[in-house]
């Protein structure tokens, strides 16, 4: 059981915790986070000229300052709690069971108002900072085609263009690495524009009739490729001299 000395002098550490605290609460506005936005701790209005991993390591530094500030919080309402037990004369006593708190562990944690038994558990906090819904990464806001055969133009096709120009990314930060800097961005093989191959040396006149075959680089390559298969056609092999076997016979 603590003497009331003892009991005095955990009283004085306690309030002296408590107003270094608030006078640090008060220097920093809690963190920078009294600052509407994190830009505002830097100098900067906008993100718009800012390299991404500018905008990364601000938002690193937000993420570190909610931790801090709500250890901190969390700190201030033991340190009241505590305080709290010295006035209702139960300071140094388990409030769970009842038993005599060690010296050993007021020592050390002068906040603590259970045993080691009863100390609560640790809560993972949730507490996001804001900026998190506007940088996250791609594909955070629509889906992802994947295997689905959808030809529509979206988010995602829109996201591959822009970043068919470039990013920050190396052949060499893949864990396949590519061969060519144009091939670093996610499905860049996949057509831009058209569906199928065909659709860029092939035309009609404007009632979709008079086919015709424009030679090109793209015709040339798509030969070659039906070569290489042994195939007439990307959906197989035409019996010779025989039109259109594939489609249905005209009513």
């Amino acid at each position: 059981m603590l003497s009331s000395q003892q009991v005095e002098t955990f009283r004085s550490q306690l309030e002296r915790m408590k107003d270094e605290i608030q006078h640090r609460f008060k220097m920093n506005g809690h963190y920078g986070l009294e600052e509407g936005h994190a830009h505002e701790s830097v100098g900067e209005l906008s993100s718009y000229d800012n390299h991404p991993a500018d905008e990364a390591t601000e938002l690193y530094e937000r993420e570190k300052d909610i931790a801090l500030n709500e250890h901190t919080e969390e700190e201030l309402t033991d340190i009241d709690r505590a305080l709290q037990a010295v006035k209702n004369g139960t300071y140094g006593k388990c409030e769970v069971c009842g038993a005599d708190i060690p010296l050993e562990r007021l020592d050390a944690i002068p906040t603590a108002t259970t045993c080691v038994e009863h100390a609560p558990e640790q809560i993972v906090s949730h507490n996001r900072p804001i900026e998190e819904g506007v940088l996250m990464p791609p594909f955070g806001k629509f889906n992802y085609d994947g295997q689905d055969e959808n030809v529509a133009f979206d988010a995602e096709d829109a996201y591959q263009i822009v970043n068919s120009y470039g990013s920050s990314e190396s052949p060499s930060d893949f864990m396949n690495p590519q061969d060519h800097y144009n091939d670093v961005y996610m499905e860049s093989n996949d057509p831009d524009g058209y569906v199928e191959d065909y659709e860029n040396f092939v035309g009609t006149d404007i009632e979709g009739k008079d086919i015709k075959v424009y030679p090109s680089t793209r015709h040339k390559h798509y030969e070659e490729m039906l070569d290489e298969e042994g195939l007439m056609t990307i959906f197989g092999d035409l019996p010779g001299y025989e039109k259109d076997p594939y489609t249905e016979d005209e009513a």
